[in-house]
């Protein structure tokens, strides 16, 4: 039962941040109907940014975290007004190569810049867990699990409760209608991408001090990310946030029952299994047949 909580426990800051990947990955092909390759590669941005604010020029550890998260968003934006809005009218073929050009380019950047070594982010947290009962959890997981429960948290609110998130809302079920009413569609699209790229780089930043940060981290992380999607069902975002944490659950107790060398693959197992089943997700509403 000891391992189990603490199984659990550690799925929990992992699911957190696969649930921020997710959310802006299934927000972004909602509202814009674009395949975004590049998610893994603004983590990875989010992470070096982290890096080299916190560490190279010696920023307060939570200032670097902020303007990294919002030196995300500005490329986030840069990424869809110099790629993306050109390319409205395209299939989605057109745009997905186009992203998946855009990832390619952006990781051989940050290999030039960056070089293959291993970055570590330092960070201000005692290295003593904090030990409740059986269960120990460093303080910098709890921090990573906090903030990231805030982001979700705000997000939501976001959505549901402003002016804003009904327009997205709107342009998400409908874009032509919405223009109609009002909304401005190329300004909401550039909205949407750039709060889909900040939550990329939100989680990229908070997971850079636990883990270390290298410039192919982001392939792993886009293949997650689209299994966060694929579990959630495409273009629900609810589904996406509880999607996030069932993954991070399947690779902890996998790692922890199994093999830890299995971690990865027990989550792409698990959207095998959901494709065969339910290839719709296990949150998207079934489709009536009569």
């Amino acid at each position: 039962m000891e391992q189990l909580l603490q199984h659990l426990l550690n799925a929990v800051v992992l699911g957190g941040t696969y649930a921020l990947l997710g959310i802006g990955l299934t927000l972004i092909f909602g509202v814009m109907r674009v395949a975004n390759f590049t998610h893994g590669e603004l983590y990875t941005f989010g992470a070096y940014m982290a890096y080299a604010l916190i560490g190279p020029l010696e920023l307060n550890f939570f200032v670097g975290l902020a303007i990294a998260v919002m030196l995300g968003i500005l490329l986030g934006i840069v990424i869809e007004f110099m790629l993306l809005r050109p390319l409205q009218k395209s299939d989605m073929d057109t745009t997905m190569l186009v992203t998946i050009g855009a990832w390619i380019a952006l990781q051989n950047m940050e290999l030039f810049g960056w070089g293959g070594v291993a970055k570590s982010v330092p960070h201000p947290f005692p290295t003593d867990p904090f030990v409740i009962g059986s269960v120990s959890v460093a303080p910098l997981r709890v921090f990573v699990v906090c903030v990231a429960m805030v982001l979700l948290v705000s997000f939501y609110l976001m959505i549901n409760r402003t002016t804003f998130g009904i327009a997205m809302r709107a342009t998400f079920q409908d874009p032509e209608v919405s223009s109609l009413m009002g909304v401005k569609i190329n300004r909401m699209f550039t909205l949407t991408f750039a709060i889909g790229s900040g939550l990329a780089a939100s989680a990229g930043a908070l997971l850079a001090p636990v883990f270390v940060v290298v410039p192919m981290m982001g392939d792993l992380v886009t293949l997650k990310a689209f299994a966060v999607v694929i579990l959630g069902g495409l273009g629900n975002i609810v589904g996406a946030t509880i999607g996030g944490f069932v993954l991070g659950l399947a690779e902890e107790l996998g790692a922890g029952y199994i093999d830890s060398g299995y971690r990865d693959a027990m989550g792409f197992i698990l959207i095998i299994a959901v494709l065969l089943l339910r290839p719709q997700g296990l949150f998207a509403p079934r489709e009536r047949t009569g």
